[in-house]
C-alpha cells in the first residue's frame, strides 16, 4: 500500500477506500484486575495491572477477525495506551504485553486485515477520568490522584460511583489534573521553566518516556506487511496552553461543575471556589447556579509537593492571605507572541514522534489527528502522512436520543432543523474536515472515529429488540461519509460489550457487536447489531479514481461513479454484503462486464 496524493494506492496501481473499525472500546481499561471503569477495587494500584487480552484473548480472535471480514471490514484502528505498555514504572516495559499484542496483530494479518496503531488515550488517564497515561506521570509531577475527587481536580467513575453523569469525561480535559499534564506535556518547556523530574525538564522527561514506550511496539510489530502506520495520539489536547484569561472558562464542553483554570489551581491548593454548573438541555448546554467545592480544604498534590503553577509565578498569596492571579496570559503568550497550540507544539511534538517510529520502521505511514475540530498544523512534508480526524453526530452523542429531523453543526454550535438539513450539514461537515487536510498538502483524510450509542432511549432496543433508530442513525453518518468518498474507522467493535456497562468505559456503549445480543445460532452475524447500517456496500479497489458513491438502505441501491485509468489492469473491486442483497440482485454497468466473487 501507497499513498498517492489525496489516495491510498496498491500495488496493482488501484485507488483503495479503507473501511474498518476501531478495535476496541474496552482496550482502554486493564484485563487484570478487571479495569471497567465503574470498578473501586483496586483502582489506585496503578502499577500491578496487565492489559493482555485487550482487546480479544487469542482464543477468542480468529472468530472475531472472520466475522469483520465478512462484514466488509478490512482495516482496522488497532487501540493500545501508554499505560498497557509502561505501567510499572518509568523504562519498565510489559513484555507479556508486547507478546500478546505481537501474536494478535499478527493473526489479524493472516485474516487479510490491515491496520494502524493507535496509542491511545483520553483526558490523560484512566486516574483523570479517561485512559491512556501511567499513573506514575502524575505522581512524577507532584499530583496525588486519591485527591481528585474532594478537589474537584478531575471527575473520575471509580471515585464517582454510579449512577455516572452522561458524557462529562471530557470535561476533565480543563480541569487541574488533565489539564496540568497536557500543559507539561507539550508546553512545559516554555510555561513550566525549570520544573524537573529526575533533573529532567519534565517536558522532555514525559515526551521521551511516551514516545519510547510506543516505539516498543514498532519494534515488536515492524516486517509485519499488515502494519501500515501509527496514529500520533488520540485527541490530544492543549491543557491551558492557549487560554487566553485564567479567570474566564472554557474548553470543549461545559457540563456539570465548570471551574475556570485559575479557580481549578486554587481548589488544588485547598482553597474552596464557588464554580458555574452547566446541564444538557434540548436548547444545548444551559447554567444552572453554583456550588461550592472543596469545602474541606483538601490538596490535589502529594505531602511535599505544591501547585506547579503557583511555582511558576501563575498566582500567589499576598501578604494578606488572599489569593491572586499574576499571569492571566501566562498560557496565551510567550515573548510576547501569541502562541498556536497545533503549530508551536503538537508539531514539534508529532514530528519528534515520527522520526522515532520511522527510525524503526521506515515505511510507516503517519496517521495525524489533532484537537477535535481542529486544522492539523501545517506540515512540512507529505511523505506517506494521513490527517485522521473524528466526527460524530454531537447531539446524538450527548443526549442518546436520536430525531431524524434534529442534529447539531459543530462549526457554528447550533442546532440543525429538518431532515433534508441535517443530511446536508452532516456532509457539509465532513467535508470541511476533509477540506482541513489541505494545511499537510495533499494527503488522505480518514475518519479515524464516527459511530452512535446503542443505548438511545435510556436503553429501550435493549428490552425490545427493535434497533431500527440505532440503524438509523448509523445510517444518517455513514451516508456522510460516503457523501465524501472519505476513507474511515467506525467506533467501534467491542468483544466484551454488554448491555449493562457498553464498551466498559465511562458508560459508553457503540460497539457494533454485544455479548447480549448474541442469539446462540453460531452464524456470523451473532451478537451483531446495527448491521443494516453498518454493512454496505462500497469499493474496496477502483482501477482509477473514485467521484462519487451513495447508497440508499431503504431502496437497496448502491451507486458508485468512478474515472476508469486505462494503464491499470487489475479488476476494480466493488464489496457487495450478502447478508443485504442476497445472491439474487442486479448490475447496471455503463461500461465493461462483471463477475461475483462468493465469500469474498
Amino acid at each position: 500500500m501507497r499513498i498517492e496524493g489525496p489516495w491510498f494506492k496498491d500495488e496493482e496501481g488501484r485507488t483503495l477506500l479503507l473501511r474498518g473499525v476501531n478495535l476496541g472500546g474496552s482496550s482502554k481499561v486493564p484485563t487484570t484486575p478487571d479495569g471497567a471503569t465503574h470498578r473501586r477495587e483496586g483502582f489506585f494500584e496503578h502499577r500491578d495491572v496487565s492489559f493482555v487480552g485487550r482487546p480479544v484473548g487469542l482464543d477468542e480472535a480468529d472468530a472475531h477477525f472472520s466475522r469483520l471480514k465478512r462484514w466488509g471490514f478490512t482495516f482496522l484502528r488497532f487501540l493500545t495506551t501508554w499505560e498497557a505498555i509502561e505501567h510499572a514504572g518509568p523504562g519498565q516495559y510489559d513484555e507479556a504485553y508486547l507478546d500478546y499484542l505481537e501474536a494478535v496483530v499478527r493473526k489479524a494479518g493472516e485474516h487479510g486485515l490491515r491496520l494502524f496503531i493507535d496509542p491511545h488515550q483520553d483526558v490523560w488517564s484512566r486516574f483523570t477520568g479517561g485512559d491512556g497515561a501511567p499513573g506514575w506521570t502524575l505522581e512524577a509531577a507532584g499530583l496525588d490522584m486519591q485527591r481528585f475527587r474532594e478537589t474537584g481536580a478531575s471527575i473520575v467513575h471509580a471515585t464517582h460511583g454510579d449512577p455516572f453523569p452522561r458524557m462529562i469525561w471530557p470535561t476533565n480535559g480543563t480541569k487541574l489534573a488533565a489539564g496540568t499534564m497536557f500543559t507539561l506535556f507539550f508546553g512545559g518547556n516554555d510555561f513550566a521553566l525549570g520544573t524537573m523530574v529526575d533533573g529532567e525538564p519534565v517536558q522532555e522527561y514525559l515526551q521521551r518516556h511516551y514516545i519510547g514506550a510506543v516505539t516498543q511496539v514498532a519494534k515488536r510489530l515492524r516486517g509485519l506487511d499488515c502494519v501500515i502506520g501509527y496514529d500520533t495520539l488520540n485527541e490530544p489536547l492543549p491543557g491551558f496552553i492557549g487560554w487566553e484569561d485564567l479567570h474566564r472558562p472554557g474548553g470543549v464542553l461545559r457540563l456539570g461543575d465548570t471551574p475556570t483554570p485559575y479557580q481549578t489551581m486554587l481548589l488544588g491548593s485547598g482553597i474552596p471556589q464557588e464554580v458555574d454548573r452547566y446541564a444538557i438541555t434540548l436548547r444545548g448546554l444551559q447554567p444552572r447556579g453554583k456550588r461550592l467545592l472543596n469545602e474541606g480544604k483538601v490538596s490535589a498534590w502529594l505531602p511535599g509537593h505544591t501547585c506547579i503553577w503557583r511555582e511558576n509565578g501563575v498566582w500567589d498569596i499576598d501578604g494578606g492571605g488572599r489569593p491572586r492571579l499574576l499571569r492571566p496570559r501566562h498560557f496565551s503568550h510567550v515573548g510576547g507572541r501569541r502562541v498556536n497550540f497545533e503549530n508551536d507544539y503538537f508539531l514539534p511534538f508529532a514530528r519528534r514522534y515520527l522520526e522515532a517510529i520511522r527510525k524503526v520502521d521506515d515505511s510507516a505511514v503517519l496517521f495525524l489527528e489533532t484537537e477535535a475540530a481542529k486544522a492539523p498544523p501545517r506540515w512540512p512534508s507529505t511523505d506517506r502522512v494521513a490527517f485522521a480526524p473524528h466526527w460524530y453526530d454531537a447531539f446524538l452523542l450527548m443526549t442518546k436520543r436520536y430525531y431524524s429531523w434534529l442534529g447539531v453543526d459543530f462549526r457554528t454550535e447550533k442546532p440543525v432543523i429538518g431532515k433534508s438539513a441535517v443530511r446536508n450539514s452532516f456532509a457539509a461537515q465532513l467535508g470541511t474536515l476533509k477540506a482541513m487536510s489541505r494545511e499537510m498538502g495533499s494527503v488522505p483524510t480518514l475518519i479515524g472515529e464516527f459511530g452512535i450509542p446503542f443505548d438511545l432511549h435510556g436503553g429501550k432496543a435493549f428490552r425490545t429488540g427493535d434497533y431500527r433508530k440505532q440503524i438509523a442513525a448509523l445510517d444518517r453518518s455513514f451516508r456522510a461519509v460516503e457523501d465524501n468518498l472519505l476513507h474511515c474507522t467506525l467506533w467501534n467493535y467491542t468483544p466484551d460489550n454488554t448491555h449493562e456497562r457498553g464498551d466498559g468505559w465511562n458508560g459508553e456503549d457503540l460497539s457494533i457487536y454485544s455479548l447480549d445480543d448474541r442469539r446462540g445460532t453460531g452464524e456470523i452475524d451473532d451478537g451483531g447489531r446495527g448491521l443494516e447500517a453498518a454493512v454496505r456496500p462500497y469499493p474496496r479497489a477502483t482501477a482509477g479514481e473514485p467521484m462519487a458513491m451513495s447508497y440508499d438502505r431503504r431502496r437497496g441501491r448502491f451507486t458508485y461513479r468512478f474515472r476508469s485509468d486505462p494503464a491499470v489492469a487489475a479488476p476494480t473491486e466493488l464489496f457487495i454484503p450478502e447478508r443485504i442483497f442476497g445472491s439474487d440482485f442486479r448490475v447496471k454497468a455503463s461500461s465493461g462486464r462483471f463477475e461475483r466473487s462468493a465469500g469474498e
